[in-house]
């Protein structure tokens, strides 16, 4: 082969862009597509690989920027990330940090306004486990039911709009025997 046409075809390859156009997670490896050419499977760059570790693989028709030392696609390593008129961004301003996922979840932070939101589409689950507590300092607003399993202690004030129901008594709708009606006042509960 001649030694120019050989050296350009090293040249052209030490970076192409390419798309993923398949995806072995097991391995974990990629297949991209550039022009004419498909690789064998290569890795793909994440953003921890050590003790640390960030799984989120690529997906098909993915934009990437395929890097191939000595020219060398075989030895190649695919940058992942993108955006592309296929798979466009997720936002539209600085400040904010958004991920987005393909059930339509998503997990922002708007540095901006300091609100940190996660949303998660219809019937998803939140499950945070830990073990050694959590701790909340701030207002909390709740709408929907509540439901706890275990002892709850309260410093402060509790106001109930309704009514507070316990073993079956109603605080409102209760009855104490052994009062006359009238102005007297019932002594305290016994220990």
């Amino acid at each position: 082969m001649n030694q120019l046409a050989e050296l350009a075809r090293l040249i052209e390859n030490l970076v192409r862009l390419g798309t993923i156009a398949e995806v072995d997670v097991a391995k974990p490896r990629v297949r991209v597509k550039s022009g004419e050419i498909t690789t064998i499977w290569l890795p793909w760059l994440a953003l921890r690989a050590g003790t640390s570790k960030e799984w989120d693989p690529p997906t098909v028709g993915e934009q990437v920027v395929l890097l191939s030392p000595s020219g060398v696609l075989a030895q190649g390593v695919a940058l992942v990330g993108l955006f592309s008129d296929a798979n466009p961004a997720n936002g539209d301003r600085e400040g904010l940090h958004r991920r987005t996922y393909p059930d339509g979840a998503v997990v922002e932070y708007d540095f901006v306004a300091h609100v940190l939101r996660a949303t998660l589409p219809e019937g998803g689950v939140t499950d945070l486990v830990s073990t050694g507590g959590i701790n909340i300092e701030g207002p909390i607003n709740h709408t929907g039911d509540y439901t706890q399993t275990g002892n709850q202690h309260v410093t402060g004030t509790v106001n109930v709009s309704e009514d507070v129901i316990a073993a079956d008594i109603s605080l409102r709708k209760h009855r104490t025997k052994g009062i006359t009606k009238g102005t007297a006042v019932s002594e305290g509960p016994t220990p």
